[in-house]
């Protein structure tokens, strides 16, 4: 059975920093793992030696955890590094070492956790988890009703847009805002955006754990129930996070976002965007000459029908005939003159004599001349 457990766990637990801050020292490298430098995704196992800056780590007994409520007041850093001023750990003192649940800005006051379990920190700060932070925020002027609706639907910051999130007005220059995002000091920038400066920052509630009149530079255990309530949600959270995200089905041939086309639909889809596209590219006069049922061209009328005659020829015998370009000629007459009798077209009615017909008129058949004079023999 296999007792490693991850490096930045194993740091945890003892209570030193938080997992965010144990990987941190690993990239760094301020951690040895039996004297070799760490990297990340190394696993503890029992009886292995573990370094932070020289000092040996080791696994903490297990105590009981603690979880503590504090109003931070200005002027105070969250941050565990013991050497920079006014750390809220050295603020804090308390008898075992705990962390910060998150942060809060330095000219910030209000509510902030803290902890000696290492594995709420990344449940409670996943922004997946769209865990609620309630502030009032006062600004240096009067605030309107069209503040208040563009810092409810986002604000363009740190070239992103923020959640929509929700604000109400409960002074002339004071709003209280719920968030469930956590940008570096998102409010402030939020507000510079819309032309406003913040004079005031106090967070008042995460999740179900509420400010109330807690003094300022003090802190609290949480209470049995907060703390119930406070480990349901994360589970629930966590639960939601670990479903694997199904794809919902889509019908044969038709796709869902863009996925899940069949080969029919797709290439029925490809052709109706050919149809599309060539009924918006082709000419009105190029889809008259396609048409199956409609006029032929007339090159087509001239050269088809047999026995007609050329254009030219129709032209010396009809002054007043109408161009070619127009009209296709169907009949072979030449029109009339106004006002005089026209005279009919030598051409109309006669047919091309074939091979056949010329034979037959020289042996004597019907027209020719032998047969003539044979009629005339027998009357005599």
């Amino acid at each position: 059975m296999d007792n490693s457990i991850s490096l930045n766990k194993f740091i945890s637990d003892t209570g030193y920093c938080s997992r965010r801050e144990a990987d941190n020292l690993i990239t760094t490298g301020r951690v040895l793992l039996n004297n070799r430098p760490a990297q990340l995704g190394n696993r503890y196992k029992p009886g292995d030696v573990v370094e932070v800056d020289g000092s040996i780590v080791t696994a903490a007994k297990k105590d009981k955890r603690v979880y503590l409520a504090l109003n931070k007041p200005t002027g105070i850093t969250t941050t565990t590094e013991l050497h920079i001023k006014d750390n809220i750990i050295s603020f804090v003192n308390y008898p075992k070492r705990i962390f910060p649940i998150g942060r809060l800005d330095k000219d910030s006051e209000g509510l902030i956790l803290l902890t000696n379990d290492g594995d709420i920190i990344n449940k409670i700060l996943r922004a997946d988890n769209h865990h609620e932070k309630e502030y009032i925020v006062r600004v240096n002027k009067p605030i309107d009703h069209g503040f208040i609706q563009q810092m409810s639907q986002g604000v363009h910051i740190l070239d992103t847009v923020t959640l929509p999130c929700k604000v109400f007005s409960v002074g002339r220059q004071t709003f209280r805002i719920i968030l469930t995002q956590g940008l570096n000091r998102q409010i402030r920038r939020m507000c510079e955006q819309l032309g406003y400066n913040v004079v005031g920052l106090q967070r008042v509630r995460i999740m179900n754990i509420k400010l109330d009149k807690l003094a300022v530079g003090k802190w609290r255990y949480l209470s049995e129930v907060e703390l119930a309530q406070l480990m349901e949600s994360i589970e629930d959270s966590q639960q939601e996070k670990s479903k694997p995200k199904s794809k919902p089905a889509s019908p044969k041939g038709k796709s869902v976002a863009g996925e899940g086309v069949s080969p029919a639909g797709k290439k029925s889809s490809q052709s109706s965007k050919k149809e599309t596209a060539s009924q918006k590219t082709t000419p009105f006069w190029k889809k008259e000459d396609s048409d199956p049922k409609g006029a032929k061209s007339w090159k087509k009328n001239t050269t088809q029908q047999k026995g007609a005659k050329p254009w030219k020829k129709e032209d010396k015998d009809s002054k007043e005939a109408k161009p070619w370009k127009q009209e296709a000629p169907a009949p072979k007459s030449s029109p009339s003159r106004p006002g005089k009798a026209g005279r009919p077209d030598r051409s109309a009615g006669k047919e091309k004599q074939s091979t056949d017909s010329k034979r037959a008129s020289r042996n004597g058949e019907k027209g020719s001349f032998k047969n003539y004079r044979n009629k005339g023999r027998g009357k005599g």
